[in-house]
């Protein structure tokens, strides 16, 4: 069967994504609102601690863009790129949910499943842009499972969390302090399995570094050389470059090893 004549409920499943992510339409917004997000995304991999006034002057001073710093604050906001801290924070926890220590802190990571991590991150389109979140194993790098929606509700998060959970099991869950992940719909699921929450300490950029550097190499290696059009593009494409990072793409790091490779030997 040629690829063209795969169903779209099998495409799906292939790519591990609820079948609706295909049908979702890129959050509206203006073509100078667009422009300029799409500049301080790359601007921001470069420069994560400049807040919303150092923004303003490089936009200004290097991209000659006639701006203003509640402008650019509003946007950053949007976006999740946090000025007050040094990573991108797409969201604070919401009143009366529960954030947990960081238990990571000078742990020696030796083991596959051992901890796993996510985040959300902006992903831009043409006329609008999604959030991709992920979730990855620290010790072999490897995503076990991602998605894409338009909104940055908790389901999209809690439905990624039950993909990789039906693969495995981490003995750490590592997050930030974003309401999405310390939602009880999300915390409730990481209790039930027996794992340890671990939570990001405010305004620590490197708390999450394997995510971190995750974004870095989809938006440098994909996102940016890709210009996607629409949301079942993006969602391709994403596919697409995740199978190539887990399967092919291999880390000094790891030895010249592939994600997959250090994944599936298990101890």
């Amino acid at each position: 069967m040629a690829s063209g004549d795969i169903s779209l409920q099998r495409q799906c499943e292939l790519l591990g994504l609820a079948r609706a992510s295909y049908y979702y339409e890129p959050m509206p917004v203006s073509a100078t609102n667009l422009r300029l997000m799409n500049l301080l995304d790359e601007q921001y991999l470069e420069t994560p601690f400049y807040g919303a006034r150092k923004m303003t002057a490089w936009l200004i001073e290097v991209k000659k863009e006639n701006v203003n710093v509640k402008r650019i604050r509003r946007l950053m906001r949007l976006m999740g790129l946090e000025t007050i801290y040094q990573k991108p924070r797409l969201s604070l926890a919401a009143a009366g949910q529960q954030v947990y220590p960081y238990l990571l802190r000078g742990v020696p990571i030796t083991q596959n499943d051992q901890v796993w991590s996510t985040d959300i991150t902006y992903i831009r389109l043409h006329g609008g842009f999604v959030y991709l979140v992920a979730i990855i194993d620290w010790y072999s790098r490897y995503v076990i499972s991602w998605e894409v929606s338009t909104t940055l509700e908790t389901d999209f998060c809690v439905s990624t969390l039950e993909r990789a959970l039906a693969r495995g099991k981490p003995q750490i869950f590592n997050t930030d302090q974003g309401a999405q992940f310390t939602s009880y719909a999300f915390t409730g699921i990481l209790k039930e399995h027996g794992i340890a929450i671990s939570m990001d300490g405010r305004g620590r950029a490197l708390d999450n570094i394997f995510v971190e550097r995750l974004w870095r190499s989809v938006k440098y290696e994909e996102v940016y050389l890709h210009d996607y059009a629409d949301v079942p593009q993006a969602i391709k494409g994403l596919g697409r470059y995740f199978k190539f990072y887990n399967h092919e793409r291999i880390h000094q790091s790891l030895d010249y090893k592939t994600p997959a490779a250090v994944y599936q030997t298990k101890a």
